[in-house]
Protein backbone atom coordinates (compact mmCIF):
# COMPACT_ATOMS: atom_id res chain seq x y z
CA UNK A 1 0.00 0.00 0.00
CA UNK A 2 1.15 3.31 -0.94
CA UNK A 3 2.50 5.44 1.87
CA UNK A 4 0.90 9.16 -0.15
CA UNK A 5 -2.52 7.78 0.30
CA UNK A 6 -4.58 9.25 3.01
CA UNK A 7 -7.44 7.17 4.23
CA UNK A 8 -10.62 7.69 6.17
CA UNK A 9 -11.42 5.11 9.00
CA UNK A 10 -14.67 3.14 9.09
CA UNK A 11 -16.09 1.20 12.04
CA UNK A 12 -18.63 -1.36 11.00
CA UNK A 13 -17.90 -3.47 14.26
CA UNK A 14 -20.98 -1.69 16.47
CA UNK A 15 -23.00 -1.62 13.36
CA UNK A 16 -22.80 -5.43 13.35
CA UNK A 17 -23.13 -6.24 16.91
CA UNK A 18 -26.58 -3.94 16.67
CA UNK A 19 -27.66 -6.01 13.76
CA UNK A 20 -27.47 -3.08 11.48
CA UNK A 21 -26.16 -3.42 8.01
CA UNK A 22 -23.08 -1.46 7.35
CA UNK A 23 -22.76 -2.11 3.51
CA UNK A 24 -25.03 1.30 2.77
CA UNK A 25 -22.29 2.94 5.00
CA UNK A 26 -19.24 1.77 3.67
CA UNK A 27 -20.46 2.32 0.03
CA UNK A 28 -21.67 6.16 1.43
CA UNK A 29 -17.79 6.45 2.16
CA UNK A 30 -16.58 5.30 -1.11
CA UNK A 31 -18.47 7.23 -2.44
CA UNK A 32 -17.00 10.53 -1.18
CA UNK A 33 -13.73 9.51 -1.60
CA UNK A 34 -11.42 12.28 -2.86
CA UNK A 35 -8.39 11.60 -5.19
CA UNK A 36 -5.59 10.08 -3.36
CA UNK A 37 -7.66 8.69 -0.70
CA UNK A 38 -8.45 5.09 0.16
CA UNK A 39 -9.94 3.85 3.45
CA UNK A 40 -9.86 1.61 6.59
CA UNK A 41 -12.58 -0.56 7.66
CA UNK A 42 -12.81 -2.29 10.65
CA UNK A 43 -14.87 -5.42 10.76
CA UNK A 44 -15.30 -8.41 13.55
CA UNK A 45 -14.47 -10.50 10.44
CA UNK A 46 -12.52 -10.36 6.86
CA UNK A 47 -15.00 -9.01 4.65
CA UNK A 48 -14.74 -11.26 1.75
CA UNK A 49 -17.23 -10.75 -0.10
CA UNK A 50 -16.86 -6.40 0.18
CA UNK A 51 -13.55 -7.09 -1.24
CA UNK A 52 -15.37 -8.52 -4.71
CA UNK A 53 -17.72 -5.44 -4.85
CA UNK A 54 -14.71 -2.91 -4.85
CA UNK A 55 -12.49 -5.18 -7.01
CA UNK A 56 -14.83 -4.55 -9.31
CA UNK A 57 -15.14 -0.59 -8.84
CA UNK A 58 -11.15 -0.59 -8.81
CA UNK A 59 -9.89 -1.17 -5.21
CA UNK A 60 -7.02 -3.54 -4.22
CA UNK A 61 -7.12 -4.35 -0.54
CA UNK A 62 -4.51 -5.86 2.46
CA UNK A 63 -6.74 -7.78 5.40
CA UNK A 64 -5.17 -7.78 8.47
CA UNK A 65 -6.64 -9.46 11.57
CA UNK A 66 -5.60 -7.39 14.70
CA UNK A 67 -7.36 -10.00 17.29
CA UNK A 68 -10.79 -12.58 17.54
CA UNK A 69 -12.80 -10.11 16.59
CA UNK A 70 -11.14 -6.88 14.86
CA UNK A 71 -9.86 -6.88 11.19
CA UNK A 72 -8.39 -4.39 9.65
CA UNK A 73 -8.57 -3.91 5.58
CA UNK A 74 -6.93 -1.04 3.75
CA UNK A 75 -8.59 -0.03 0.91
CA UNK A 76 -6.68 1.57 -2.13
CA UNK A 77 -7.80 2.65 -5.87
CA UNK A 78 -6.00 0.45 -8.45
CA UNK A 79 -3.59 3.23 -10.28
CA UNK A 80 -4.37 3.08 -14.38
Amino acid sequence: MKDKTSYVEVDVREDLKLKKDPFDKIMAVVKDLKEGQGFILHAPFNPVPLHGVLKRKGFRYQAEKIERKHWKVIYEKEEI
